[in-house]
Order: C-alpha cells, then sequence, then structure tokens
C-alpha cells in the first residue's frame, strides 16, 4: 500500500473538513426551523448532530496537518499558491460553505441569546465544539509557521493574531450573551 503523500493528506481531510460544515449547514438550518415550530426535542437533536459534526469538522482539521513542517513548506504551500491556485491570498474564508455558515450563524444569533432552558446543555456542549474546532485549526496554523512564515493570505506575525480575532468573533455570533458582536471583516452585511 502507498503512504499517502503530505498533498493527500492536506487535500483530504479538508475535504473532509469541508464535507462535515456542509452536514453542520444542513443541521443548523434543521435545527433553526425546529426551533420556530416550537418543537425543542427535534431542536435539541440537530444542535447535537451540529455538535458532533463541528468536533468531527476539527478531527478534520488536526489530522489535516500529520506531516512536517518540512513537508508543508516543500510541497503543500506551494500548492496554494500561483499559479497552482489563480488567487494571490488564497483561504479558506473564500469558500461558499464559509459564507453559508457565517450566514446562519448570524442569523441564529438571536435565538442562541434566547434559548430555551432545555437547550442550554445541548448548546454549551455545541459552544465547546466550536472552541475545540478553533483550538485545532490554530494548532495547525502554529504548526506549518502561522507565527514566523505568516499564513498564504495574512502576512508574517499576523496570522495567529488574525486567526484568534476570527475565533472570537465567531465565537461571539454562537454565544452572544456573554459577548459583544463584532463581524467578520469579509462578510460585512
Amino acid at each position: 500500500m502507498l503512504q499517502p503523500t503530505p498533498q493527500d493528506i492536506w487535500q483530504g481531510f479538508h475535504w473532509s473538513f469541508f464535507i462535515n460544515v456542509q452536514g453542520l449547514i444542513i443541521s443548523l438550518r434543521r435545527f433553526e426551523a425546529q426551533l420556530a415550530l416550537g418543537n425543542f426535542p427535534a431542536a435539541e437533536t440537530e444542535l447535537a448532530t451540529a455538535t458532533d459534526l463541528m468536533l468531527a469538522s476539527g478531527a478534520s482539521m488536526e489530522l489535516a496537518g500529520s506531516f512536517s513542517h518540512t513537508q508543508y513548506e516543500q510541497s503543500v504551500r506551494p500548492s496554494m499558491t500561483p499559479p497552482q491556485v489563480k488567487s494571490t491570498n488564497f483561504s479558506g474564508l473564500m469558500s461558499w460553505e464559509h459564507a453559508a455558515l457565517m450566514q446562519i450563524w448570524k442569523r441564529l444569533r438571536p435565538a442562541f441569546e434566547n434559548l430555551p432552558t432545555e437547550l442550554k446543555l445541548q448548546h454549551q456542549e455545541f459552544i465547546q465544539a466550536y472552541k475545540s474546532l478553533a483550538s485545532a485549526h490554530r494548532a495547525v496554523c502554529e504548526k506549518f509557521g502561522g507565527a514566523e512564515s505568516g499564513s498564504i493570505r495574512f502576512d508574517k506575525g499576523y496570522a495567529l493574531d488574525t486567526l484568534d480575532k476570527f475565533s472570537q468573533s465567531r465565537l461571539k455570533l454562537i454565544e452572544p450573551s456573554n459577548q459583544a458582536i463584532e463581524s467578520c471583516p469579509f462578510h460585512l452585511n
């Protein structure tokens, strides 16, 4: 059996990540519908499914980085820059999945702020799953030089800071009762 290349690992687990995010979007739309109907048991099931998909997304992100920094610099990073891609600042922020997820999180913000008691425990698990995903994403970025060499989109020294700011702004969307909202700079209304 052939060993997968770093490029295969990176690409395969990013595909897995995006499939999980697509499922997350579906579950959150179903959660929103069940919440509007007042069907709290079904809403809880959808939020639990969204939580599982968020955890799976974090695991995919973690596994996407299961090779060395040197391998990343030599084969993976160059595959995400011109001429291999048309954009000079290629990023997952450019995906339709990211845009759709941010739209539904913004729509759900008031619902998350005013959840019925029966959904609050599952909501806390959902928040913890997001924190786990954000942590996994940060760890991969840090492993591959996000602090020293920067990301493809952000300059040296700013990649981790920018990622932390994005994580905080997203957390404020799903946990609005604890903090004031800041919008994602790439998806302003």
